[in-house]
This record gives structure tokens, C-alpha cells and sequence, in this order.
């Protein structure tokens, strides 16, 4: 599987079994867990490199951990957290209600039966997650997107706060790599994930946007075009 965190490809060390590229970021990037509320943050302007290692290292973390410059946080696996039963949407941080968690299984199995591509959601507040352990409970392959939504990270660029607590970040495999735009990643973060349209929308309003952008653009045919706007 191809991995990577809006369009930043790395390797993850725990999923050596699956091809990936790798990409060494900056050595003057450091990454930290929020430990402020985000609202109180200090904002700064947008970089094409805030999403990405955002990104990086909130899948890194998922999977188990990745080569980003002092940021040593361990990966976590907790299968204890995972649902007795199957589902294609975990919400171990509580942003969803339970028909908000219908509706976007629904919508999920409905990509899934019509396009062969698997969508998996998991909102999180780290280290409070199931982490590694999704990755055999949804039996993740490259035709999988794993979408994880987590508010707890920020990124430091040089001293300069770079991310401020983007919600959206996701594992992309191979197969969906080659029908989808690396650009699409990036721009469907920037217009759903950011801290102001969270906060002031909430983190559910996010996840179920992403979801349905996510989904239209996998049913749409693949071309010069496809996934260039994000619905």
C-alpha cells in the first residue's frame, strides 16, 4: 500500500509489509501534542507543508510512529478500544451522534458496493485510539482509505506554528493513489479540516463533509479532471 498524509509520502515502519514511498521531512520540523486548547492558539498564514506533516503525524502515530524530526511519540495499538462487532466508522472520541454514525455507514457501504474502493473512518483524540490495531480489524489493502480525524496535533516549522489542530488525515492505498489526485487530499483538508470551519461547525460537520466529498470524488471517472472539486 502507498502511504500517505494528504500528499506526503513516508514510511511506516509497523506496515513494512506494504510497499511505500518514503520522503524524510526537515530536520528543523518539530511535532508536538497539543496540550492547549486549539482555540487559543496562535494562527498563522497557511503553507503548502502544514497539511502534510500534520498529516504525517497524526498516521504515523496510528501505525506506529514515522521519521519526523523530534517527534518521538510512540505509535499505539489498543484493540481493546476497537467495537465488538465490525464497523466501518469508530468513534472512540465521541464526535458522532449514532444516526450521524448510520448515515455515514450507509453512505460508506454504498461507495464500497458500487465502486470496490473501501472507505474507513476512526475519529480519535490521541493517544485515546485503537491505533495499529484497525489496520487488521478493517483489513486494510490498496483500495482502502483510512480517514482519520483527530484535532490534538500541531506542527512547528522553524518556531513558527504551521498547524493548529487540522482534523483531517488520511492513509491512502496504492490502487486509490493511481485514480486520485494527490492534490485532492490536500485541498479537501484545507476547506473541511481547518480550525475555524470545525470549530465553529463542529468535528461531525467535518467528518460527514469529508465522507461525502470523499465519496464523490471515487464515483467520479477517472481523467484528466476527476476530483478537482471538492463537493
Amino acid at each position: 500500500m502507498m502511504s500517505h498524509s494528504h500528499y506526503l509520502h513516508l514510511h511506516i515502519p509497523s506496515l513494512s509489509s506494504l510497499p511505500v514511498r518514503t520522503l524524510q521531512p526537515p530536520k528543523t520540523v518539530s511535532c508536538r501534542l497539543s496540550t492547549s486548547s486549539p482555540s487559543r492558539r496562535r494562527t498563522w498564514q497557511s503553507k503548502p507543508l502544514h497539511l502534510a506533516l500534520n498529516g504525517a503525524l497524526s498516521l504515523g502515530l496510528l501505525f506506529g510512529g514515522i521519521g519526523v524530526a523530534e517527534a518521538a511519540k510512540v505509535g499505539v495499538n489498543k484493540p481493546e478500544l476497537l467495537p465488538k462487532e465490525f464497523r466501518t466508522v469508530i468513534d472512540v472520541a465521541g464526535f458522532l451522534s449514532d444516526g450521524q454514525e448510520k448515515r455515514l455507514a450507509e453512505e460508506i457501504a454504498a461507495l464500497e458496493a458500487d465502486t470496490g474502493f473501501k472507505l474507513r473512518v476512526l475519529a480519535q483524540n490521541y493517544p485515546d485510539t485503537p491505533g495499529l490495531a484497525v489496520k487488521d480489524f478493517w483489513q486494510v489493502d490498496d483500495r482502502t482509505v483510512v480517514f482519520v480525524a483527530d484535532p490534538t496535533f500541531e506542527v512547528i516549522y522553524e518556531g513558527v506554528l504551521l498547524s493548529p489542530g487540522n482534523i483531517l488525515n488520511f492513509n491512502v492505498g496504492a490502487s486509490v493513489d493511481l485514480d486520485v489526485p494527490r492534490s485532492f487530499w490536500n485541498r479537501l483538508a484545507g476547506k473541511y479540516g481547518n480550525i475555524f470551519y470545525w470549530k465553529e461547525k463542529g468535528e461531525d460537520a467535518s467528518i460527514e463533509a469529508a465522507v461525502i466529498a470523499i465519496s464523490s470524488c471515487l464515483r467520479e471517472p477517472v481523467g484528466p479532471n476527476n476530483c478537482s472539486e471538492v463537493n
